[in-house]
């Protein structure tokens, strides 16, 4: 049997984004440091944030990860989508450390192990361990956060495939019961819709943040089931607003809306994307 290795090796380090740590740092500063947040009423507990190459959402990343820029937390809850079909409804990397350019990010195993368990109890299954996987939108979001934090953290990864109301309820009360109490952040990746013309997807994409800002995790999954709205990480974005509303979370502030064609200048096929935090 092969022994797993240590660290998961990164499948987009070098053409997501910068395989080059002082350049890529000064592209995450500058995209940091552009980003002009709007007014925000409470304490920052959970941001949501885009995960395309940088090139194309890294401006609209920039304000979720400003929203908690030089703030100090102990352990980031990060969830994403799982892109790859599985059988399983939730995964997590079967390794010790992510790595970036900018070096390697623990994975607090016991937390993990603490939500499988408690999953387990609740819905009959985990978090299922795999390596080597190839998920994008998880580790794309782990240079901002090395940037952007004031200090070193863990991190406990979970790539959802399930877009199921009840699982993604009992994923969220579940987290909410590990973190209570710690200093955690909790961070969904979603990009918006994909592949519509720019008129479209603004459609298509207010419907989804007017979703997120209702602090509506049921509309969340809804919009997407009723063609209003579409996000492909609706259940990392429901399964987090479940576990914030259990927190004590108060609302949910839109903070930048983009799309490729923003970037690229082409309209007529475009992916939307979104930031926003979650204030208690």
């Amino acid at each position: 049997m092969k022994a797993i290795a240590l660290v998961r090796p990164s499948p987009i380090a070098g053409s997501w984004y910068s395989d080059n740590p002082k350049k890529l740092a000064q592209e995450v500063d500058a995209y940091l440091d552009n980003a002009v947040l709007p007014e925000l009423d409470g304490d920052v507990v959970a941001v949501i944030a885009p995960h395309a190459g940088y090139f194309y959402s890294g401006a609209v990343a920039g304000y979720a990860f400003t929203a908690i820029r030089d703030r100090d937390f102990d352990l980031v809850a990060l969830l994403s989508p799982m892109h790859a079909p599985h059988r399983d409804a939730f995964l997590s990397a079967e390794h010790a450390f992510y790595a970036t350019p900018f070096g390697r990010v623990p994975i607090a195993q016991n937390m993990v192990n603490a939500v499988s368990t408690d999953l387990e109890e609740n819905l009959g299954f985990g978090i299922t361990p795999i390596a080597n996987d190839r998920e994008h939108s998880l580790e794309i979001e782990l240079p901002f956060l090395q940037r952007a934090l004031k200090s070193n953290f863990e991190l406990l990864p979970i790539m959802i495939r399930s877009t199921n109301v009840e699982e993604l309820k009992i994923l969220g009360q579940t987290l909410a019961k590990v973190l209570r109490g710690k200093k955690a952040l909790l961070v969904a990746s979603t990009d918006l819709s994909h592949f519509y013309s720019q008129e479209d997807a603004r459609i298509l994409d207010n419907e989804m943040l007017r979703q997120i800002e209702n602090f509506s995790p049921e509309g969340v999954l809804e919009a997407e089931e009723m063609g209003k709205g579409f996000a492909c990480g609706r259940g990392a974005v429901a399964a987090t607003l479940y576990a914030v509303r259990e927190l004590g979370a108060k609302s949910v502030k839109t903070l930048n809306y983009a799309t490729s064609g923003d970037i690229s200048g082409d309209y007529s096929s475009v992916v939307g994307y979104g930031a926003a935090a979650v204030l208690g």
